[in-house]
C-alpha cells in the first residue's frame, strides 16, 4: 500500500513540477472531471419549466361586480412557490366570472376572488349558494361589507318576518352605470344553506326585503 501511495504521489509530482506539456495535461484532466460533475448536477436539478406556473392576474384595476372579459385577464408566468391557492387549473378560466371584491393590477384571480361555489362556501359552509338582493333602503347596502352578518328580513300583512339569520355577505356590488332607483340599486350577495337560499330568493321575486345587521 505504502509502495502505491509513493507512486501516486510520484506521478504528481512529475505532472505538476515536470515539463509544461505535462501540467497542461493535468489542468486539462481536472477540468474534464469538474464539467462532467457539473453535468451530473444539472441532470439531478428539476427543469426550470416545472417550477412555473401559469397564473391568471388582473389586467388592471378592477372594481367589484366587473364581469371579466378576456381583455380583463392576463396571464403571469410565476414560480410554483409562490402561487397561491385557489387559482384556476385553467388560466381563462376566470373569463365571464363576477369579481366579488376589487382587484388591482396584476393581483391573482383566485376562486375566492370571483362569485361562485368557492365563495360561498368559504362564507356560508359547505354546500352554500349565493343568493342576489337589493335592500329595500339602499343606504343599506353601504354599511355592508364581505365577511358582514345579516338577517334577512322580509314585511307582510302580519309584520316582518326574518326569512334567514345570520347570511354571511358575500359582496357588495354597486348600481349598475344609469340605472334607476327601482331596479339599480346596490346588489348584496349572501351565502346561504340550500333551503334558506331558496326562500330568500322567492321572498325577493314576490316583494322587497332587507337586511338587518348582526
Amino acid at each position: 500500500m505504502a509502495d502505491e501511495t509513493r507512486a501516486a504521489r510520484g506521478r504528481w509530482d512529475r505532472l505538476l513540477h515536470g515539463p509544461s506539456w505535462s501540467r497542461a495535461l493535468l489542468a486539462r484532466r481536472v477540468l474534464a472531471t469538474a464539467l462532467a460533475a457539473a453535468a451530473v448536477v444539472v441532470a439531478l436539478l428539476p427543469s426550470p419549466a416545472g417550477d412555473r406556473v401559469a397564473v391568471p392576474v388582473a389586467a388592471r384595476d378592477l372594481a367589484p361586480g366587473t364581469a371579466l372579459a378576456a381583455a380583463d385577464v392576463v396571464v403571469a408566468d410565476w414560480p410554483a412557490a409562490l402561487v397561491p391557492g385557489g387559482v384556476p387549473a385553467d388560466p381563462a378560466a376566470p373569463v365571464g366570472r363576477l369579481l366579488a371584491g376589487a382587484v388591482g393590477a396584476g393581483e391573482p384571480l383566485t376562486e375566492l376572488r370571483l362569485v361562485g361555489p368557492a365563495l360561498a362556501a368559504a362564507t356560508g359552509g359547505p354546500g352554500a349558494s349565493v343568493v342576489p338582493l337589493r335592500p329595500a333602503d339602499p343606504a343599506v347596502a353601504a354599511l355592508l361589507a364581505p365577511g358582514a352578518r345579516v338577517d334577512v328580513v322580509t314585511g307582510g300583512p302580519d309584520g316582518a318576518r326574518v326569512l334567514a339569520g345570520r347570511a354571511g355577505v358575500v359582496a357588495v356590488l354597486p348600481p349598475a352605470p344609469g340605472a334607476g332607483r327601482a331596479d339599480g340599486g346596490p346588489l348584496v350577495l349572501v351565502a346561504l344553506p340550500e333551503a334558506e337560499a331558496t326562500a330568500v330568493a322567492a321572498a325577493t321575486l314576490a316583494g322587497e326585503v332587507t337586511v338587518t345587521l348582526r
